[in-house]
């Protein structure tokens, strides 16, 4: 079969399309034609070799994607044959023509919902879900600001957001982002590259500040996030490419907080309860991934490249 392989550290180029065997599924194992595979800034952290632990060479990257079930391993009840999936971390990777999954880490892929939308689900909705309410526990009418709202995590946060009638602020980078924010029904959204772009938020909450920041470049931005914070408020760290300096006074005057998380540390029952939630959002269709732009499996290294940039419009998709 096709699969994207990676036998050296590096940058995107390292990405190579190579015939490898093909794949049988073991006790508690699921192989799935994969139809669709999630690009996340992950993928590249871990074969850049800078990520702890790093993976063994040589392998295959992709934690996400959906399909159709091709064959069961043994002990595995709960999936059927033929069905339509979504998987996370996936035990083998999605950025090949078939991979193997631990059966826990399938879900149901509605019919309403297309591949490349299931493809956007296991690490960005997962993060935005457990930030959101695990980590900031955010209430029905607090506010929430999410910076890059108009990423994979920030559009998932949105949307989940706004299902339970939390109040969002959002900022995006581009015009063509701003507009996608807007289209998510968020009534206040901002261009973080307009350098008073934050003057106006006090006049937004009416003077309340934020209750909840969900951080996607702590580097660039945390620093500036906690003067808007709300008395009590929490800004939670999903991204940071360095260092960032901050006024620990900031948080001692509103007692506030700041909180950090990882996807891959949810636990296992938090999980299923999380794809749960996500299920019946995807039915009730208040959750809609959104897809900036699908690539063909061999450019691999050119979708990288573009998770990478700023202005980040919707998910990018790799199709085997």
């Amino acid at each position: 079969m096709k699969a994207i392989t990676i036998k050296e550290f590096g940058g995107p180029e390292v990405l190579r399309l190579e015939e490898v065997p093909d794949l049988i599924p073991g006790r508690h194992q699921v192989l799935v034609r994969v139809e669709a595979a999630g690009v996340n800034p992950v993928d590249l952290y871990m074969y850049s070799g800078n990520y702890n632990p790093s993976p063994v060479l040589p392998y295959t990257p992709g934690r996400d994607g959906a399909g159709v079930v091709a064959a069961l391993g043994l002990g595995v009840k709960k999936v059927k044959k033929d069905a339509r999936v979504y998987v996370e971390n996936a035990a083998t990777g999605t950025f090949a023509r078939f991979c193997l999954v631990d059966a826990s880490h399938v879900h149901p892929l509605p019919t309403n919902v297309s591949f490349a939308q299931g493809a956007a689900l296991g690490v960005p909705y997962v993060t935005a879900h457990q930030a959101l309410f695990e980590r900031a526990k955010a209430q029905k009418g607090e506010t929430v600001l999410v910076h890059g709202a108009s990423g994979g995590v920030g559009i998932a946060a949105v949307q989940l957001a706004l299902a339970a009638k939390l109040k969002v602020i959002g900022t995006a980078g581009s015009e063509q982002g701003l507009q996608l924010v807007k289209e998510q029904g968020v009534p206040h959204v901002l261009n973080h590259k307009d350098p008073a772009y934050l003057e106006g938020l006090k006049e937004i909450t009416g003077g309340k500040g934020v209750d909840v920041i969900l951080e996607m470049a702590a580097q660039m931005n945390l620093g500036r996030d906690l003067p808007l914070l709300a008395t009590y408020g929490r800004v939670i760290v999903i991204g940071s490419r360095g260092p960032v300096e901050i006024n620990a006074r900031d948080l001692m005057v509103r007692n506030a907080s700041i909180l950090g998380m990882i996807v891959f540390s949810v636990p296992p029952k938090e999980r299923a309860k999380i794809h749960a939630d996500l299920l019946k959002g995807l039915k009730a269709k208040t959750l809609k991934p959104v897809i900036g732009k699908e690539f063909p499996l061999d450019q691999a290294a050119e979708a990288h490249r573009l998770v990478m940039q700023s202005g980040a419009f919707g998910k990018v998709i790799l199709i085997p």
